[in-house]
C-alpha cells in the first residue's frame, strides 16, 4: 500500500494537478478532481502520470486506472479483466453479518477479486475463509485480496472448486453471481461491457441461470442453520426466490433503496 501521505517533495505542482484535471472533465469523467487526486497518488513518475490519464481518458474504469477499488473500508486489489466490485455489494455482506454474526466457515463463490469474502473476514475475524471462480485472472487477484486476511482461492466452476471437507460446514455462502440476461450485456456501459470478463456479466436468457445452480446444490455444503446469499435485480426477485425454495432453503429478501440492491438470502433448515 502506498503511503498514507505524500511527503512534500513528491507532491505535484498545481499547474500538474490542474492539467489532470482538465483532460479528464475533457474525456467525461463527472468526478475530475476525485479522479485526479487518485491518479495523481497512483503515478510514481511524470511519464506514468501521462500514461494513467491518457487511459482513464480512453474509458478505462478508475479503478482499473489506479489499480484498486474501495470496498468496506478495504482497498481491494483489482486488475485486468476482473471485475471491479460495486458498492452496492456492500449491502450483500451486510446481511451474511447481520444473519450469521458468529460464522466461523466463509465461502466467497464466484469470487472475481474477492473482495466479499476480504470483507467478510476482516468483519468477522478468525474464520476459515475460502472463494473460488472459474476464471484464472479473477483467481489470481483474489489471491492478493484473500490470501492477506488468511483465506485459501480455488479455481474451478462453481462448488467443483471447493474442497470436499467443507460439505455441511459452512455458515455463509456468499455468491456474487452474473445475473445480467444475455441479451442485456450489450447495454451495460462501456466501464463494464468493455473492461470486465463477460463471465462475471452474463447470467443465461433470464440472467439466473448460475443462481439456479448455486441454489440447487447450496444445502448440501451448507450447515446446519448456514446461509446463502445471492445478489439479483428487482425484477428477478420472484425468480430467484422460487429457486432458493426449490432447493430446499427457508428465503426471504433484504433491498436497499440507497443503494438499489436486493439480495436473496435462503437459510439451511
Amino acid at each position: 500500500m502506498p503511503p498514507l501521505s505524500p511527503s512534500p517533495s513528491s507532491l505535484p505542482s498545481p499547474s500538474t494537478r490542474e492539467s489532470v484535471v482538465v483532460a479528464l472533465r475533457a474525456a467525461g469523467c463527472v468526478f475530475a478532481e476525485d479522479e485526479a487526486e487518485l491518479i495523481l497518488a497512483a503515478a510514481r513518475t511524470p511519464e506514468e502520470l501521462s500514461a494513467l490519464v491518457d487511459r482513464r481518458a480512453s474509458g478505462v474504469p478508475l479503478e482499473l486506472v489506479v489499480g484498486w477499488a474501495e470496498f468496506r473500508g478495504l482497498r481491494i486489489a483489482v486488475g485486468p479483466g476482473v471485475f471491479v466490485p460495486r458498492r452496492r455489494t456492500e449491502f450483500l455482506v451486510e446481511q451474511a453479518l447481520a444473519q450469521a454474526p458468529e460464522a466461523s466457515v466463509v465461502v466467497d463463490l464466484c469470487c472475481g477479486s474477492g473482495a466479499v469474502g476480504a470483507a467478510l473476514a476482516t468483519a468477522l475475524g478468525q474464520v476459515e475463509l475460502h472463494a473460488a471462480d472459474i476464471d484464472p485472472a479473477a483467481v489470481r487477484c483474489a489471491r492478493r485480496n484473500v490470501g492477506a486476511v488468511g483465506g485459501r482461492v480455488h479455481e474451478g466452476d462453481l462448488f467443483a472448486a471447493l474442497p470436499d471437507e467443507l460439505r455441511g460446514r459452512i455458515d455463509i455462502l456468499a455468491a456474487n453471481v452474473p445475473y445480467v440476461p444475455t441479451g442485456e450485456v450489450g447495454l451495460l456501459p462501456a466501464e463494464a461491457r468493455d473492461h470486465e470478463p463477460l463471465v462475471a456479466l452474463d447470467g443465461g436468457a433470464d440472467g439466473l441461470d448460475v443462481l439456479r445452480r448455486v441454489a440447487a446444490e447450496a444445502s448440501r455444503w451448507l450447515a446446519p442453520g448456514g446461509c446463502l446469499l445471492v445478489e439479483t435485480s428487482e425484477r428477478q426477485a420472484a425468480a430467484a426466490v422460487d429457486a432458493f425454495t426449490t432447493g430446499g432453503l427457508r428465503v426471504r429478501l433484504a433491498a436497499s433503496e440507497e443503494l438499489y440492491a436486493h439480495v436473496v438470502i435462503g437459510v439451511r433448515p
